[in-house]
């Protein structure tokens, strides 16, 4: 093979790594193990493992980050995540979190907490945490059920929505009001980032990776807490195909948790 050939093959290649490149889709970020999710199809949870990655991986962080994950459908979160994880009690993710990041003030600590989680079993921790402003980020999936444990209705789940332990619907005179657990702690001065996002469309997810990205770049300010709420599906408790699930979710928890930041610090001239 003469010098002009090798120069026409060696142009060949970078014109079509060039081409490859163009219309490259998907990348599996560094973060994500290849283990293949277990999560029921449409389920919220992959979209929001995979943002948080990649949130990671564009931040470059991935060596420094620690993870908290607890009971529920997050449970198996350390499968997943290509970064140090620990495994927590059901509803103890945030308390857990808060002694990783004293004990190592420089690693970006993060938990990943369902609805069941953190609004019931936890409720107690995640106030505490919030208001003593410990200097983490909590992301909290919000789909108004508890997912693993047979669909059962949890703090979130909205009136008259039913669940396995709410056949006819959830009855606000004798089973209380849902929870807006951020709007509860956007209130508390320990929180600088209250906000709620979603990962139903492309627009949606594009904001929640955005969110989540400032609330792990919040820990270098040292002010406080971060907190975002993803409101998600549960197609399989909720009874519904995932494009079923995605509709009744826009029409029915997007009106009672609005979509937004709530609370976001002020920055300092």
């Amino acid at each position: 093979m003469n010098e002009k050939t090798m120069l026409q093959e060696e142009q060949i290649l970078a014109e079509e790594n060039i081409c490859i490149e163009e219309n490259l889709v998907y990348v599996k970020p560094k973060s994500l193990t290849d283990t293949v999710f277990h999560y029921c199809p449409g389920c919220g949870h992959g979209a929001a493992h995979r943002i948080i990655a990649e949130a990671i991986d564009e931040l470059g962080i991935q060596s420094e980050v620690v993870g908290v994950a607890p009971v529920g459908c997050s449970v198996f979160a350390y499968h997943y995540f290509n970064i140090d994880m620990q495994e927590a009690a059901h509803g103890r993710a945030s308390a857990v979190a808060t002694g990783i990041k004293r004990v190592l003030p420089e690693k970006y600590v993060f938990s990943y907490q369902g609805d069941g989680d953190l609004a019931a079993i936890g409720t107690a921790e995640t106030i505490h945490t919030c208001n003593r402003g410990e200097n983490i980020l909590i992301v909290f999936i919000n789909n108004g059920i508890y997912g693993m444990t047979g669909g059962q209705m949890a703090p979130t789940t909205l009136p008259g929505m039913k669940s396995t332990t709410s056949p006819f619907g959830r009855d606000v005179a004798s089973m209380g009001n849902p929870l807006k657990i951020t709007e509860l702690i956007a209130q508390l001065p320990g929180v600088i980032y209250a906000t709620r996002q979603a990962v139903n469309t492309p627009a949606n997810v594009r904001k929640a990776k955005k969110a989540i990205i400032k609330g792990f770049q919040n820990q270098k300010l040292n002010k406080g807490l971060s907190f975002v709420e993803i409101v998600s599906n549960c197609p399989s408790n909720w009874k519904m195909t995932p494009v079923q699930a995605n509709k009744w979710m826009e029409d029915n928890m997007f009106p009672f948790y609005p979509l937004g930041d709530l609370k976001v610090l002020k920055e300092e001239n």
